[in-house]
């Protein structure tokens, strides 16, 4: 089986090792530096360092970092050894995170995370549909925002990415009845090969006998889409195992209405800053009638995220958009409101 850079492995800040850096050019800059932190050229284009602790490695990293030099271009790498191994896309950037964000490093690589769910229905009905699951870090000492991010600047997004995915398959026994949909996201980025990265979750639905047609799949507005083909690919083999697709927060961003027309997922979630007293703009009610039609043309179904207003919830019932979910209808949390009481507190506050 194919090795991918994509699921890069937790780098060990050992306490006591050798720092290597690497370079085809060393600018004299660079080397005057170097040499003032006490490294040695170890080949010609490898210098090193011995440190003692984590705080001389630490007090080493701030140093180069203060004199402006660009951590992220350097290849660099930690080693008991006095000889240096180098992995892709592991660079001084990535060991200068790794080093100054253990704690939450560990909550990423082996901490209890678990997701939080936040209903979706159907608005003119008002009936659970299903639930987005949301990742949370069970100690609270960290927001998700954070997570998402400390895993990116450290290579881990991947890593990351997929423990998501394996939180909310296993969650979903437990808290989410057979019919009711579950929404996941996913970052498209971190998946090279679809058959290999999804291997995984695959064997989780699996596992945990979840119906795939329980599952859609979401693609994060946060990623620049740049490549149409290969997340066309992804969801095909989404679709091949029995499973739905949806893309996020349609509006903002890179996820254009072109881009919808492009992807035809089974459902587009409209980003939440159209559906903000959308009842009040003109402007809104324009954008959101052009989706709505999009959806009807390629069969696509209309999620509205963000509901935080009776009214807004009321509008885009009205213009025809199929679901909804927001804080109006119920915030995330781990034992979410359920079938009949989500019906029973939307007609009461209807």
């Amino acid at each position: 089986m194919q090795t991918c850079h994509m699921c890069f492995q937790p780098l060990k800040i050992l306490n006591s090792a050798y720092l290597f850096i690497q370079s085809e050019t060393f600018s004299l800059k660079l080397i005057h530096i170097l040499n003032s932190l006490q490294f040695t050229e170890s080949s010609s284009s490898v210098y090193k360092r011995e440190y003692t602790s984590k705080n001389e490695l630490k007090e080493i990293l701030s140093f180069l970092h203060s004199e402006g030099i660009s951590l992220h271009t350097y290849p660099a790498s930690i080693s008991r050894q006095n000889t240096p191994v180098f992995y892709k896309d592991q660079t001084l950037y990535t060991i200068y995170n790794h080093t100054f964000h253990e704690g939450i490093l560990h909550i990423i690589t082996s901490g209890d995370l678990e997701s939080h769910l936040q209903p979706i229905v159907h608005l003119q009905s008002s009936e659970l549909y299903g639930f987005e699951s949301l990742l949370r870090d069970m100690s609270g000492q960290y927001s998700p925002y954070q997570l998402f991010d400390t895993a990116q600047k450290t290579n881990l997004h991947s890593f990351l990415d997929k423990r998501a995915r394996e939180v909310a398959i296993k969650s979903r026994g437990s808290l989410v009845p057979k019919g009711i949909k579950s929404f996941i996201n996913f970052l498209p980025s971190t998946i090279y090969s679809p058959e290999h990265c999804l291997e995984h979750t695959f064997k989780l639905v699996e596992k945990h006998k979840v119906s795939p047609d329980d599952l859609v799949f979401e693609v994060v507005e946060s990623e620049k889409i740049e490549d149409i083909d290969h997340l066309l690919n992804i969801f095909q083999v989404y679709r091949k195992n029995g499973m739905k697709v949806a893309l996020d927060d349609v509006g903002s961003g890179f996820a254009t209405l072109e881009t919808l027309k492009l992807l035809q997922p089974d459902y587009a979630k409209i980003d939440r800053a159209y559906i903000s007293y959308c009842d009040q703009s003109k402007e809104k009610e324009n954008f959101l009638k052009e989706i709505v039609a999009i959806g009807n043309e390629y069969g696509i179904s209309i999620l509205a995220e963000g509901i935080e207003r009776k009214e807004e919830l009321e509008f885009s019932r009205d213009l025809g958009i199929q679901y909804g979910q927001g804080y109006y209808i119920e915030k995330p949390s781990l034992s979410p409101l359920l079938l009949k009481q989500i019906n029973m507190k939307l007609q009461v506050t209807s």
